[in-house]
Parts: C-alpha cells; structure tokens; sequence
C-alpha cells in the first residue's frame, strides 16, 4: 500500500511540468500579439489548442493516481 500511495504521489507530479509549460506558452503568446495584434486569432486559437494537449498528461496522470489509491488493483497480487 505505501508503495502505492508513493506511485501515486509520482504520478501527480506530472501536473506540475504541464503547468508550467502552459505557464511559458500563455507569456509567448502575450508577447507574440504584443507584436503582432493583428495575428491575435490564430495566435489564440494555437495556444488552446496546445494548452489542451498539455492538458492531457496531467489528467492522465490524476486519474492513475486515483487508480492506485482507490482501486488499487496490485493488492492481491502480493498476498
């Protein structure tokens, strides 16, 4: 179970690379319509699509946490 609870813990971390690279695509893209307004909706429309993405690998990393501590399906396994 501790063993789990650590794995799940790890598997959590991995919200915190999306974060910050949705943190560093959102200043980019700030910066990018400073510079160009007038490219402002393709500019925005390639950031949602890209903080979507992002997005993904810290939901498939929540929802193996949950897994593991939840339904822990490696607990017979050992016994």
């Amino acid at each position: 179970m501790g063993c789990s609870a650590l794995a799940a813990g790890l598997a959590s971390l991995s919200g915190l690379g999306s974060g910050l690279g949705q943190g560093i695509a959102a200043g980019q893209a700030a910066e990018a319509v400073g510079r160009q307004p007038d490219a402002r909706g393709e500019i925005m429309s390639t950031l949602l699509v890209g903080a979507a993405v992002a997005e993904t690998c810290s939901i498939y990393g929540l929802i193996i946490a949950i897994i593991l501590l939840f339904v822990n399906p490696f607990v017979g396994m050992f016994g």
